[in-house]
């Protein structure tokens, strides 16, 4: 089945076996003795938990080779499961912050993606996300440093740990996004309450919530991102790893389905969360015993909230609807 992800970071599809042979290339020690320990390591209690691993694990990634060879293996995955177009979310702080030019990391990510487009025939468009925890004048600084490569990303987005960092102290940061003609989203409702989601649309004006499934406990906010057909990238494994639901069979995704929402499948940070989209569509299919109907139409979400042009949305859909008789 052909389908958009439009909810991964680059950073966690870093496999323990590219994260040994980086840090070999690049010198960096590692507090692990092999990729097996690294996996044992992923019990999350929280997303913070979660964080703390993931920050660690991107201090090998230094050069623009590092992060082409981390996009590259992850364009070959989305080859093997059929995703044709992908929106790639990139956190520029978590390297600049280790010194890591910005040009070397947009370079590598870029020119990864544009190969991927012409050899595998997968689309995508590249986003800014700012680390919410380091506060709003830290992010409009990054987005200042990164116009000069503003040829090379189509959008901005927030993201890291929600609890204490509403969206809406970065207001002026997506107004200035929006005003250099950015599209915006913003992840919202995971931790974070149905305010948040709130903040989101209201303060920083995003066509699209990042995870947003706890929008479900606001029955006015339900009804305003039915309405306005506002997508939620939803990402189940992820939910489950990071505690958001106990176990996938009492994750909300029936009741935001349920609810008539514009709901997206995707995999957030696959390589720390046991799973890539398709293994997320398996997840949910079997704790719910989905038809191929309902998988049939999450992909057509998934293409319907992307940031494609209707000529190639039109030809996908097309496509999909053809597969699924």
């Amino acid at each position: 089945m052909p389908k958009a992800e439009l909810h991964l970071h680059i950073e966690g599809t870093l496999e323990p076996e590219l994260m040994f042979e980086l840090a070999l290339r690049n010198r960096v020690e590692l507090p692990y003795k092999s990729p097996d320990e690294v996996k044992r390591a992923y019990q999350f209690s929280d997303l913070q938990s979660f964080l703390d691993i993931y920050y660690q694990g991107s201090r090998v990634l230094l050069r623009d080779r590092d992060f082409y060879d981390l996009t590259w293996a992850y364009l070959r995955k989305a080859r093997e499961q059929n995703i044709r177009h992908t929106e790639v979310f990139f956190d520029p702080q978590a390297h600049t912050a280790r010194g890591v030019p910005l040009g070397e990391v947009i370079a590598g990510i870029h020119h990864a993606l544009e190969i991927g487009r012409r050899e595998f025939g997968i689309s995508s468009k590249l986003i800014l996300c700012f680390l919410r925890d380091l506060g709003a004048e830290d992010a409009m600084q990054t987005l200042e440093s990164a116009l000069p490569y503003r040829d090379y990303f189509a959008g901005i987005g927030l993201d890291s740990t929600e609890q204490g960092h509403p969206p809406e102290k970065f207001r002026k940061v997506f107004e200035r996004a929006r005003g250099e003609g950015f599209f915006v989203v913003a992840h919202a409702g995971e931790e974070g309450p149905p305010e948040y989601v709130w903040q989101a649309l209201n303060t920083l004006r995003v066509s699209r919530i990042d995870h947003g499934v706890r929008a479900i406990e606001d029955a006015a906010l339900v009804e305003r991102l039915r309405a306005q057909r506002i997508p939620l990238t939803v990402c189940p494994l992820s939910n489950v790893k990071l505690r958001v639901f106990d176990s996938i069979q009492r994750h909300n995704l029936p009741e935001l389905l349920d609810a008539d929402l514009v709901v997206t499948i995707n995999s957030d940070d696959p390589a720390y969360f046991g799973g890539y989209i398709n293994e997320n569509f398996i997840a949910v299919q079997e704790a719910f015993n989905l038809t191929k109907r309902d998988l049939t139409a999450l992909a057509r979400n998934s293409f319907e909230a992307a940031f494609l042009s209707d000529e190639q949305r039109g030809k996908i859909l097309r496509e999909l609807e053809a597969i699924s008789g």
